[in-house]
């Protein structure tokens, strides 16, 4: 595996970088403190390809590698885990699917606006009483022939106040169970979808989280995506490929934490000395480099992998499992380098902390990945 990047992945990571410090860190204090939606600063993004990345171009896509992704993630991250969440759902979940299942019709008509940044969208799969186990949906789509008839509730939606378009997996014909879930193109505004109120929530308090209430709303035939039954395959080759963007989110949070208590302890004095001088410190920030580095490497292969076309079912849970125990541990050592400073919200360091833990629940929980990793090795 070459671990040098090219100078295309060195200027997006460049860009990435200059943008979070530039547009998403002024305020983004705020934005945490107000559950408040960066909204100007999505629509930036959109506009510099961020939330389309790995899109052919000819659907509006940057048309970028993997590897890219996991970068300019990790840099978007550093500063506002919100925001980076906002990317990945729209460029792992929703984008990836459409560009790699969808019909051209449903290409040039969702996939374009969406990968172009004029719109994001979001992905409809927990409910209720169906997280882990995605197999259990209650949420039905009943064929009536020239639609189907949508009925039931999706919650923990990221993006789903938001978005323009959202895609949902629901239970077409329960008797065949997996076999008969289904995956729908969903439009915001439709007669009975309703959005229900913002989760008042631990972390990532910029990023809009919302249930889904769905009354008998008609779906057009032309937006089911793919052949009948093919909803529970979709939402997992789908959550495969987003385990990476979760693995990229996690990495920039612990990133960012390490970065800023690096900063701290070149600066904060005591007992008559630069705090990183004491041992105790110093063999903090040095497990939490090598962390870093080791759930770096994780994602760049992953994400090199499915850039490969190779199946990233295990590589992708390792990186997220990792990751997202690296994040838990950087921001916690965060915090207690800064001291009493790191218990207040102007040094950032708390809100990259509560921003963590949610990279060990979404998008599959680590006791999920741990299934997958472990079905894996023992084949």
């Amino acid at each position: 595996m070459d671990f040098n990047l090219s100078e295309e992945q060195l200027m997006i990571q460049q860009a990435a970088r200059d943008f979070a410090q530039n547009e998403l860190l002024p305020g983004v204090i705020e934005r945490d403190r107000d559950q408040k939606f960066p909204t100007e600063q999505v629509k930036k993004m959109g506009e510099m390809g961020l939330l389309g990345m790995m899109v052919d171009p000819k659907y509006g896509g940057a048309g970028m590698d993997s590897v890219s992704y996991v970068l300019a993630m990790e840099e978007i991250a550093k500063i506002d885990a919100s925001a980076a969440v906002v990317m990945s759902v729209n460029n792992s979940l929703v984008c990836a699917g459409l560009e790699k299942f969808a019909s051209e019709e449903q290409k040039v008509k969702y996939l374009t606006p969406l990968a172009s940044g004029q719109v994001i969208g979001a992905f409809a799969l927990s409910e209720p009483e169906a997280g882990s186990d995605a197999t259990s949906q209650k949420t039905t789509a009943e064929d009536k022939g020239d639609y189907y008839l949508l009925n039931g509730i999706k919650n923990w939606i990221t993006n789903g106040g938001t978005a323009s378009y959202y895609i949902v997996i629901a239970q077409t014909d329960p008797e065949k169970k997996h076999k008969g879930i289904n995956a729908f193109i969903v439009e915001r505004g439709w007669e009975g979808f309703e959005i229900g109120p913002k989760e008042d929530k631990l972390g990532i308090r910029g990023s809009d989280t919302h249930s889904l209430i769905f009354n008998n709303v008609k779906i057009p035939k032309g937006n089911r995506i793919g052949e009948d039954g093919f909803g529970f395959n979709f939402a997992m080759a789908v959550l495969n490929g987003g385990r990476i963007g979760i693995a990229s989110q996690a990495l920039g949070i612990a990133s960012g934490a390490y970065e800023l208590a690096l900063k701290y302890a070149k600066t904060r004095k005591a007992f008559k000395t630069e705090i990183i001088n004491h041992q105790a410190i110093a063999f903090k920030l040095a497990d939490m480099a090598t962390q870093i580095t080791a759930a770096r490497m994780l994602c760049f292969k992953a994400a090199t992998e499915k850039d490969a076309g190779k199946d990233i079912s295990e590589s992708g849970a390792m990186a997220k499992l990792y990751a997202s125990q690296v994040a838990m541990d950087t921001t916690i050592e965060a915090v207690q380098i800064h001291g009493g400073y790191g218990y207040v919200k102007e040094y950032h360091v708390e809100r990259l902390m509560r921003d963590a833990k949610i990279t060990q629940i979404y998008e599959g929980t680590s006791e999920i990945q741990k299934i997958v990793i472990s079905r894996s090795i023992a084949k």
